[in-house]
């Protein structure tokens, strides 16, 4: 085939790779932006119930918006005065914890080397001890400590770089979240406008069960998230396991990560029982959540996420991997409403429209 004007094409071919190119830099330049709307909008989907709730009850939706944010602010402040103070205590108590063993270790009073000697001889009869250990301390002498020191040095800086940039991330979600908590209804406007009018009354409902569908998911990992916080720092209170304030918090945040949270939370914590208390604090910590996991997955679990669409167990996990795969952490919380939103297109327009073919 012949081109008729061959400069001409190649021109515009040329301009249309480049303004590709260009729009493919300008996202990834502007990834973190997308990130804080992405979970600013997904936090204020969560938060859209509650304002729904108090507008149920009679109140106009300033009114709801001022409930609905006192009520964080008051949920907040208690976390605040009544957690940090314990964690402050208990990370002080375990400095002072391994200051003393340092000093004990300098002294002479308590030989770790010798500690672990014991241990290894005790538990692994068969096993070459001082081999074990010399082949460690040629090891340790072997190290080169300028590299390390440089390298401990860049990290501690990047380490308070993130520090910083996840503080000023926090808030800017929590300001753009307040912003889409309090226009909610008209941003869904402003969406729904975009639909054709004969089409328009089907997107909205079809919106409205998305919406509602993240809202109520988000609230659920909340409540769950919450009740595996309070009931761990209760049990871990009553069977003297350390620092049960911090494991607590430990418990609550890995909670809110969908399918793996409560399983690595309680390994954690189980783990820290075993390395910082006894193998028998760490077997009834590990029966515990052995039990409490079954009684999440089949009866609280179930009743919090009523409301919330029903998601199958291979694509929760499909899901979960392809989100965090993507996005990392915030990609494995929305992932499962993302699938949800889906299956609900898949149901209730892909399906009809084939039956009708």
């Amino acid at each position: 085939m012949k081109i008729q004007h061959p400069f001409r094409t190649a021109l515009i071919a040329t301009l249309g790779v480049g303004v590709g190119i260009l729009i493919l830099t300008g996202v990834q330049t502007l990834s973190t932006v997308f990130l804080y709307i992405g979970t600013a909008l997904f936090l204020a989907l969560g938060l859209d119930p509650v304002v729904s709730f108090f507008e149920r009850r009679g109140l106009p939706r300033w009114g709801a918006l001022v409930a609905t944010f006192a009520g964080l602010l008051a949920i907040a402040s208690a976390l605040v005065l009544i957690v940090v103070p314990v964690l402050v205590d208990q990370i002080a108590k375990l400095v002072q914890q391994t200051q003393r063993l340092v000093d004990s270790a300098i002294n002479g009073e308590w030989n770790p080397i010798t500690v672990v000697s014991k241990w290894l001889a005790d538990t692994f009869p068969l096993l070459q001890v001082d081999m074990v250990l010399n082949y460690v301390n040629d090891w340790w002498n072997g190290l080169d400590f300028t590299d390390i020191g440089a390298s401990l040095g860049s990290g501690l800086l990047s380490f308070g770089a993130g520090i910083v940039a996840f503080a000023t991330g926090t808030i800017i979600v929590l300001i753009l979240t307040i912003y889409f908590t309090a226009s909610m209804r008209s941003l869904k406007r402003s969406v729904y406008q975009l639909a054709p009018a004969s089409k328009r009354e089907r997107f909205v409902d079809l919106s409205e069960q998305i919406t509602a569908s993240v809202g109520y998911y988000v609230m659920g990992q909340v409540i769950l998230g919450a009740i595996n916080g309070i009931l761990s720092a209760v049990f871990l209170s009553i069977i003297k396991a350390p620092f049960p304030a911090v494991l607590a918090v430990i418990a609550f945040f890995f909670s809110l990560i969908p399918l793996v949270g409560t399983l690595t939370g309680s390994a954690i914590i189980v783990i820290a029982c075993l390395g910082l208390a006894s193998p028998l604090t760490a077997l009834v910590a590990l029966i515990w959540y052995l039990v409490y996991m079954q009684v999440e997955a089949y009866f609280i679990s179930p009743r919090i996420m009523s409301r919330a669409v029903s998601v199958p167990g291979a694509v929760v996990v499909i899901a979960a991997l392809a989100g965090g795969s993507l996005l990392g952490l915030l990609g494995a919380l929305i992932a499962i409403p993302v699938a949800a939103s889906v299956l609900i297109i898949y149901r209730q327009v892909l399906i009809p429209r084939q039956n009708e073919l």
